[in-house]
């Protein structure tokens, strides 16, 4: 019998998250941080995380926890709930629909 190579990470192209909220969350981020002048790299530095992390964080391609929202509010001077109102706006109309039960 052999051994299966073991593949960390997700598949590509496989997402544990809703793709639209992560993708308005970092329009939202990158829109800030240029507004404000302020480099990738220094903003990743203020909240604490990887440059690469946030690039994919703006890119839509990571979902950041509770916690790293709260970093990038911090890092950008702004609260978490401005970020999450500003987030919602840049959200596709059905996200503004209530769910059928």
């Amino acid at each position: 019998m052999q051994k299966r190579a073991i593949q960390r990470g997700r598949p590509t192209g496989a997402t544990t998250f809703e793709v639209a909220p992560a993708l308005a969350f970092g329009a939202v981020v990158r829109a800030l941080r240029t507004e404000d002048g302020i480099a990738q790299e220094m903003l990743a530095h203020l909240a604490g995380i990887e440059r690469s992390h946030m690039g994919k964080i703006e890119r839509g391609e990571h979902m950041p926890t509770l916690v790293l929202v709260l970093r990038i509010a911090r890092a950008l001077g702004r609260s978490a709930g401005e970020l999450m109102l500003e987030t919602e706006a840049r959200l596709p109309k059905e996200w503004h629909r209530p769910q059928e039960r």
